[in-house]
């Protein structure tokens, strides 16, 4: 993400309103956009492609991060997708009639078939789709699980192993057990976010190195933002309508022990704004789950037996407080995670309880409660993109349970995981809905295809595509990209010497008694890692595939 944008640092977070007599660079009137137009009609007439395909860019001169204008050059060396490159240098516009939404960057539909597909660097086309004739844009950029070419856009490829590309080690070696406690990408795809044991939010951007292809000379990752908070962070999240070409929405929230909910502003790291819950003795408390609402306009967040409503545009202490026991019935326990349904007006809230309720968002009305079948308390939830769906998993649970809305006492098939902690071991889907991922206290990654779950769902156990070893320590965080065949991995736990273990005892045991010893503990594995989840041009892979 660049620094050449400016952040709001007024009282409102989102949506902040320019002065447009303070502005000098205001956005072009009529007038201007008529000039543009009998350009483009020169243009066209060069090119001789006809004038409807040519539109005027509105935002030309508006002021913010320099996106990256032109597309990613493969040198030839693109992994695994066959077919010739484009040679048409011409904008998707131009070749297929669509308007061109981006603002400086030049977009390339991506084509079916085989015909290898370009990456922009700004992250802008991250839930753009193509328009066809006849059709009208939603207003909600949001991907829909229906959207055509959805994975087609993605090209993941789990039938082989995925490739390590980079990674942040060395920023997590400088305090002992310094682990990683999840990551998330930003909703545009730009950057990655990360939350550590020493309580500071890091924000990575991808390596320009992965666009062009060139792997082998990628460095090691290093942080462009670093946020540090007071205590123990609790949760944190990213602003759903973020965009790296709007400063103004470039934001996320945390939460941390003692200290109210802080609003980070993601191009300088300074805090934003701050919503500060008090409990019934008028005492600060902190929340323990964070969510926005998918529009951004709402700030959810969890607490015990109390979910507690905050309007983003508005920092301070004014909420809306939505008890989730009411007259003795309801959901108990400390709200852990959120999650909200794709298609309707409904969110889901898991908790410490081991259950998870479904609630009203006009309201907070309880519509359903889901029987109790972890072993452990709720840690995270997902909703698959067509909203039929609800994935919930647990503390020291060694299943995620895939529940079916329209029969919400129904289990349709679990996942088997290996969760042998308190930590809270994230897992996530794919744009699609398609491919589930987890990562596990051994350090591995499994993918599991839920479209080959039985359609009867008996509750059958589905075994995973794919499974690798991704790191040797406990693998707590994985994140999809939006729309690039990339996964996150953060990785680590905190660590406990075993009983009667002293460094006396290990320089004098011989190799006789090294056989008779039980395997040693898990070596320590601090790290952010990226990989490529498309498909590969060589053979080569890293690491052992285990396929089920």
């Amino acid at each position: 993400m660049s620094d050449s944008a400016g952040g709001g640092e007024s009282g409102g977070v989102a949506g902040s309103v320019q002065d447009p007599d303070g502005d000098s660079d205001a956005p072009r009137q009529a007038p201007a956009l008529l000039e543009v137009d009998l350009l483009e009609e020169e243009v066209t007439s060069e090119d001789g492609e006809p004038s409807s395909a040519k539109r005027p860019r509105v935002s030309e001169e508006e002021p913010g991060p320099e996106p990256v204008g032109e597309p990613v050059d493969m040198h030839g060396e693109r992994p695994a997708q066959t077919g010739p490159l484009q040679e048409d240098p011409a904008p998707a516009a131009q070749k297929t009639g669509e308007p061109d939404h981006s603002e400086d960057a030049v977009e390339e539909e991506p084509v079916r078939g085989g015909v290898e597909e370009e990456w922009p660097q700004d992250g802008h086309v991250g839930c753009e789709a193509p328009v066809e004739e006849g059709e009208t844009k939603p207003e909600d950029d949001d991907c829909s699980a229906d959207s055509p070419g959805a994975e087609q856009r993605l090209g993941l490829d789990f039938t082989q192993n995925p490739q390590m590309l980079t990674g942040s080690w060395n920023e997590y070696s400088n305090l002992p057990e310094n682990y990683l406690k999840g990551c998330k990408w930003a909703p545009d795809g730009s950057c990655i976010l990360t939350n550590s044991a020493d309580n500071v939010l890091r924000v990575y951007n991808i390596p320009p190195e992965v666009y062009s292809y060139n792997w082998d000379s990628l460095p090691e990752m290093s942080p462009v933002l670093r946020m540090a908070e007071g205590d123990t962070v609790y949760d944190y999240c990213w602003y759903p309508k973020m965009s790296s070409l709007d400063a103004d929405t470039c934001f996320l929230a945390s939460s941390s022990r003692d200290n109210p909910v802080h609003v980070w502003d993601a191009f300088y790291g300074e805090v934003r704004a701050s919503y500060r819950p008090y409990n019934h003795l008028d005492e600060l408390t902190a929340a323990h789950s964070l969510c926005f609402s998918p529009d951004g306009t709402q700030l959810y967040c969890g607490f015990d037996k109390t979910v507690r409503v905050f309007y983003t545009e508005r920092p301070g202490r004014d909420c809306e407080e939505r008890p989730t026991i009411v007259k003795k019935q309801g959901q108990s326990g400390i709200i852990s995670c959120f999650g909200f349904s794709p298609c309707q007006s409904v969110y889901a809230c898991g908790s410490y309880s081991r259950c998870a309720g479904l609630y009203s968002c006009q309201d907070g009305t309880l519509l359903a409660l889901l029987p109790t079948r972890h072993h452990g308390g709720l840690t995270h939830l997902l909703f698959s993109p067509d909203g039929h769906y609800l994935y919930t998993g647990g503390r020291k649970d060694p299943e995620i349970l895939c529940w079916d809305l329209r029969e919400p006492d129904k289990v349709v098939f679990s996942l088997k995981r290996n969760v042998a902690t308190n930590q809270r071991i994230y897992f996530d889907l794919d744009p699609s809905g398609r491919y589930l991922l987890s990562g596990d206290t051994d350090g591995m990654v499994s993918v599991w295809d839920t479209q080959t779950a039985p359609p009867d769902g008996n509750e059958e156990l589905l075994q995973p595509q794919l499974s690798f070893q991704a790191h040797w320590d406990c693998t707590n965080g994985i994140s999809v990209h939006p729309f690039m065949p990339l996964l996150a991995t953060s990785s680590g736990q905190r660590q406990f010497p075993s009983p009667g273990e002293s460094e006396g005892d290990s320089a004098s045991e011989g190799e006789g008694a090294e056989a008779g010893m039980s395997p040693p503990k898990t070596r320590q594995d601090n790290a952010l890692s990226l990989w490529w989840a498309g498909p590969l041009g060589s053979q080569e892979q890293e690491g052992e595939v285990v396929e089920t």
